[in-house]
């Protein structure tokens, strides 16, 4: 007897429908599962049999064929456990014979029949719901995290018995609902705040706006100047996420296994941090079967590298191109799978390996060790880099000084305000911050008058920008005069604009 059940696997971020078709009939006594399978779904063949007998159901001696369709696509993981078996179980007519096809199965089978959670739920059920599956029964565990998406009954299980009983019309579950409203964080962590950081009032402007346009930023300085203090506090001040933001962010933990049980959805802008040891793997996704690295994980959010000249160079290059696309692409040989990689890169630095140059007194590199220390970043790379700053030491004054520093809430009722502004302006665009902006959308939006023309061709000879490089400079004014609420771009702004630009002073040799 046929049967088929409808499951689902992901394929990068986004799901894939799956239809799990069972068929038993007399023969040898097999258990056989075709369908372009990895080596942990083939193990369901086991798992499955067993959970049956446990479960209280007894199998035949006949030959079970178990099919993946669609064959061409690989699949992979412990999601297909529960469908498989409940396909057996309707094929062995334990099951009254239904139509299934509208109802999305899921779930990992433990020996004793009891339903684990797995990973990419979200995905998964987002991408069904899409195609007409009405109804999904996931793991309980994972229940909370299906609700995110409207329109779909969720039924969360326990154990294969529950769903099989379930489906046979013996035992009555309620769909599992969530609230309609999701709370979105106004800040990423009660403990941090930008009134901790003294004095340091540049730092501080360059960092505000590069909350509100989504900039990229370097600061260089000593060791000990407040780089890793101040980025670790730029999530408090930032825009909080828009819902599609959440969920955007929150299926890509997903599918990574990184989501809190309590926390279905992901209402804080990530802020991610890895040591200088990582791979390129790690940072930008990999493996057999891909998943996301550090780049994707910070979407939406803060990557930060510390020590940046520490990192393999081969680590920093591949970081290019995500940066200017927003997303990175992993090819494999039967499929290519994409991850979105909209991240703010914060960078720190010292100048020279010891860390206290430009202080002579102290620093006791070489001129050429110092060279070739800066020298480890690309031109390229820091091409991609919208405001560089030299952090300098804070003055002992400032550090006891009894003044009340600004709070990250003052600091982003600012930024919310110049987030608006470009939300308004950009609202048939698809584009949600300045540092977005390229090639018609940024001429289109962006012009200058006489006087700050020339004024950018003044600075283009004279430092040798490239195009990029120039483009950069035209979107950080243009946040700069977001921010002062102004509609179009003026002299101070984009004199600002400039001075944030190349305001982060290397090795220079005539010192």
């Amino acid at each position: 007897m046929f049967s088929k059940i409808t499951s689902s696997a992901v394929l990068g971020i986004d799901g894939q429908i799956i239809s799990v078709e069972a068929d038993v009939n007399d023969g040898l006594p097999t258990f056989t599962m075709v369908g372009y399978l990895s080596s942990s779904v083939k193990e369901a063949g086991e798992r499955v049999r067993t959970a049956l007998k446990n479960s209280g159901y007894h199998m035949p001696p006949k030959r079970i064929t178990i099919n993946l369709s669609p064959a061409d696509i690989r699949k992979d993981g412990s999601g297909f456990d529960l469908p498989v078996a409940l396909a057996v179980l309707l094929s062995m007519g334990i099951l009254p014979e239904i139509n299934m096809e509208n109802i999305l199965v899921l779930g990992e089978l433990g020996l004793d029949g009891e339903v684990k959670p797995i990973t990419g739920v979200l995905p998964m059920v987002y991408h069904c719901m899409k195609n007409g599956i009405t109804s999904c029964i996931v793991p309980k565990e994972n229940a909370k995290e299906a609700t995110l998406v409207r329109g779909v009954r969720v039924y969360g299980v326990e154990s294969l018995k529950e769903a099989a009983e379930f489906v046979q019309g013996i035992v009555s579950l309620e769909p599992i609902t969530s609230e309609d409203d999701f709370v979105i964080e106004e800040i990423q962590d009660n403990n941090l705040d930008f009134s901790d950081v003294k004095g340091q009032s540049t730092l501080k402007r360059g960092m505000e706006i590069a909350a509100a346009g989504f900039h990229n930023v370097l600061m260089t300085g000593a060791a000990g100047a407040g780089k890793s203090m101040i980025a670790k506090r730029l999530p408090t001040i930032m825009p909080k996420l828009t819902f599609e933001e959440c969920i955007d962010i929150t299926k890509i933990y997903s599918i990574s296994g990184l989501l809190d049980n309590n926390n279905a959805l992901i209402t804080k802008r990530p802020f991610r941090s890895p040591h200088h040891s990582i791979s390129n793997y790690a940072l930008v996704g990999g493996g057999t079967v891909p998943r996301p690295g550090e780049v994707s994980l910070a979407h939406n959010g803060v990557l930060f590298l510390d020590e940046l000249p520490e990192f393999n160079k081969n680590v920093l290059e591949v970081m290019r191109q995500p940066m200017e696309d927003r997303y990175i692409t992993i090819s494999r040989v039967n499929a290519s799978y994409l991850f979105p990689a909209d991240f703010m890169l914060v960078a720190a630095m010292n100048q020279c390996p010891c860390g206290n140059y430009p202080n002579l007194s102290k620093c006791r590199c070489t001129p050429y060790e110092i060279k070739r220390y800066q020298g480890k970043i690309s031109a390229p790379l820091l091409d991609r880099i919208d405001i560089t700053m030299e952090v300098q030491p804070i003055e002992f004054g400032d550090l006891f000084k009894d003044v009340k520093e600004e709070s990250s809430k003052d600091i982003r009722v600012r930024v919310e305000e110049a987030r608006l502004r470009q939300q308004h302006r950009y609202r048939n665009e698809g584009i949600n911050f300045n540092s977005q902006l390229d090639g018609k959308v940024l001429k289109k939006y962006i012009t200058l008058g006489s006087m700050e023309e020339e004024l950018l061709k003044d600075t283009f000879e004279k430092n040798e920008l490239s195009a990029r490089g120039t483009y950069r400079i035209l979107r950080l004014a243009r946040t700069i005069a977001d921010l002062a609420g102004s509609d179009r771009i003026e002299q101070v702004h984009l004199m600002e604009a400039i001075f944030f630009k190349n305001n982060g002073k290397f090795y220079n040799e005539e010192v």
